[in-house]
């Protein structure tokens, strides 16, 4: 089987790469950490002009009705560049919750604006001293006549972009719930530290906000899983630009650093390790482009193949970073150079709803390594 990308996919990559080249690559990064959320905001709106909010949206609420497939090239250069922003919980994680789940009145209102790029979503799950999947949550959501009322304090939510819709996990009657809650309901919006600084966590407070129930009551925590094959398969995709972009950079490194009056690519040490890097990438693209091809198609094996594929690139990710960083030398660890925001991007990434530990979980789950016993079956670590 043939996973790479078609011909139209691959031209749409180069006019995703030009435009957002144009704006300067990863200085759109920079201004957001330097606290200018503007650029952030236009390249946002000049994607969304491209087409790329539409691409999973289904056509009858005025999308391309596309697959997981035509989002790798999208996601693959926005991660190049570091892009803050919430095309990857939006277009990855709420859309196809709202897709698979909502109301035909939910899916009329919303998909649209996100189709259009004039809203964006976020997804407020993680509370305080709790995992990804908790047995309970704190955050409660209480049914009054033919509405909800949700309170609660929900941490580590992702708020670049400012999103016009937050989709909650709480505690309802039926168990544990997903519910849309507009982010005017919202009480207290808390900014959070953290280590990579284009990224822009709060903790969220509700008082009694109005809430529309997503799905059925009770499914919130498979209704998650569910999305999140799609969310990170698209996370995948940005882990594999940024390493794309780290074996580039640190190449042409190689190749004018000069010491001994022989370029420093010459030695085995570092050529060996560029190498190294090299065969990780594509390792890592040929794991995406399968979980892709699998989430889009329905495979028997979509879990494993994602989660594989989300388990290796996290701490490949990471490795190319701080490979690149030694390669640099000196000059790696200062700010005038992009090694260390590819560094932070993947430490942040490396826990993102889920780490490499809840993949192989998952992964082998899938595969019935969990439940299988045999006399000469190795341990699962």
């Amino acid at each position: 089987m043939d996973f790479s990308l078609n011909e139209e996919q691959e031209l749409f990559r180069s006019a995703v790469r030009k435009y957002l080249k144009d704006l300067g690559g990863t200085g759109t990064a920079r201004a957001t950490i330097r606290g200018d959320d503007e650029p952030a905001r236009a390249a946002a709106s000049g994607l969304a002009e491209m087409g790329i909010n539409a691409i999973p949206v289904p056509e009858q609420q005025d999308g391309l009705g596309l697959g997981a497939l035509d989002l790798v090239p999208v996601f693959e250069e926005t991660g190049r560049v570091l892009l803050p922003g919430l095309q990857l919980e939006t277009l990855a994680l709420a859309v196809p919750l709202i897709t698979n789940y909502g109301t035909e009145e939910q899916k009329k209102r919303w998909l649209p604006l996100a189709a259009s790029g004039e809203s964006a979503f976020s997804v407020a799950w993680y509370e305080t001293g709790r995992s990804l999947f908790p047995e309970t949550f704190a955050c409660t959501a209480t049914r009054i006549d033919n509405r909800y009322e949700l309170s609660g304090v929900k941490t580590l939510v992702p708020v670049t972009g400012s999103p016009d819709l937050f989709i909650v996990g709480a505690e309802a009657p039926g168990g544990t719930s997903l519910f849309l809650v507009e982010a005017s309901e919202a009480a207290s919006v808390r900014p959070l530290s953290c280590l990579d600084e284009t990224q822009l966590p709060a903790e969220l407070s509700f008082r009694n906000a109005h809430a529309e129930l997503l799905g059925e009551p009770g499914k919130g925590q498979d209704m998650l899983r569910e999305a999140l094959l799609h969310f990170n398969t698209a996370l995948v995709s940005g882990m594999v630009g940024g390493m794309d972009e780290l074996v580039k950079i640190t190449a042409e490194y190689a190749k004018i650093r000069v010491q001994f009056n022989q370029p420093i690519g010459r030695f085995q040490a570092i050529k060996h390790r560029i190498v190294d890097m090299k065969l990780d990438l594509e390792t890592a693209r040929s794991l995406s482009h399968y979980a892709a091809w699998a989430v889009e198609t329905g495979a028997d094996d979509r879990i494993a193949a994602v989660h594989s594929a989300r388990s290796f690139a996290s701490r490949a990710y990471i490795k190319a970073a701080g490979d690149s960083i030694q390669i640099h030398g000196g000059i790696g660890f200062t700010e005038e150079l992009d090694c260390h925001l590819y560094l932070k991007r993947a430490r942040y990434w490396d826990h993102y709803f889920g780490s490499v530990r809840d993949s192989r979980k998952a992964a082998a789950g899938s595969l019935g390594w969990h439940t299988r016993q045999t006399a000469d079956a190795a341990p699962v670590s």
